[in-house]
């Protein structure tokens, strides 16, 4: 994210088995008890992707990533060469994975079609080479922009994305959900219980109260929201919380499972404007 939003891995598969290993899961498989919860994790600075990715496999969950090519703290950006054999190794274990747009770049505005044009949106990019500059995009433009991680995680390990996005601040538009529609993208916000808060000041948000929180009020079904990493806020989210959150709900009886198992997303229905009222937009 933008508010702020080493590596040694072995890689013992080729790409071409990791994608059938990925491809082998059901599109729509049923969750394996009856209080499913949906963690999804954005992309950010990779810094504490690791060891994130240490306490999924430890615990045994499955996530959905929605991934953009964010800078990274070691210099690169979080889909670069560099973080591919950890994307492999991920789509190994059989997570999920959903497009975040390739610059992080930010809804403004709809804008209207001038004579004999196309309907435009605005978008502030974060990241990239217009980083900080407000850009006047067709649909089409829009499309290409979601389609690039989708193409890197293809190139990187084989991998098919699900085709689904989750627009940078979770902020759409009539205008920016029918151009990903267009392209047959459906768009998911999270659940208000679900904002894990992992982007708020430490100062103000200490990781036991988000953990307390989280632990009251999630609820079967939710879409819970975490990255992997966040620029500003102090003492880090993850790992810290992430361990004691999943063997918290898993004490209460949650189980945790990807986007493919969602009833609404696992199977690409979307409701009447692309996002299902439970799930809010900030």
């Amino acid at each position: 994210m933008a508010s702020g939003h080493s590596i040694t891995h072995r890689v013992s598969s080729t790409a071409g088995l990791i994608a059938a290993l990925a491809l082998a899961v059901p599109a729509a498989a049923a969750p394996t008890c009856n209080k499913p919860v949906y963690l999804t994790i954005d992309t950010g600075h990779m810094g504490v992707a690791p060891l994130m990715a240490d306490v999924l496999k430890r615990q045994q969950v499955k996530v959905t990533f929605f991934i953009a090519n964010e800078p990274t703290q070691t210099g690169g950006t979080s889909l670069d060469d560099q973080w591919a054999p950890w994307w492999r190794d991920r789509v190994a274990e059989g997570h999920a994975f959903g497009s975040h747009t390739w610059n992080h770049g930010y809804w403004r505005a709809d804008l209207p079609a001038a004579a004999g044009q196309p309907a435009r949106l605005r978008i502030q990019q974060t990241f990239g080479p217009q980083a900080g500059q407000t850009v006047s995009w067709t649909a089409a433009d829009y499309c290409a922009e979601l389609n690039r991680p989708a193409a890197r995680l293809k190139a990187m390990t084989g991998a098919e994305m699900l085709p689904l996005f989750r627009a940078p601040g979770g902020k759409t538009s009539p205008g920016l959900l029918a151009a990903a529609k267009s392209c047959g993208y459906t768009h998911v916000g999270w659940s208000p219980a679900g904002f894990l808060g992992d982007e708020l000041p430490s100062e103000r948000y200490p990781n036991a109260q988000l953990l307390e929180k989280a632990l009251r009020e999630v609820r079967p079904g939710d879409i819970l929201l975490a990255h992997l990493g966040i620029w500003s806020r102090r003492d880090p989210w993850a790992p810290a919380v992430l361990e004691p959150l999943i063997e918290g709900l898993k004490a209460k009886g949650f189980c945790f499972a990807t986007l493919r198992e969602h009833p609404v997303y696992g199977t690409g229905a979307a409701s009447a404007n692309g996002t299902p009222a439970a799930l809010r937009q900030r």
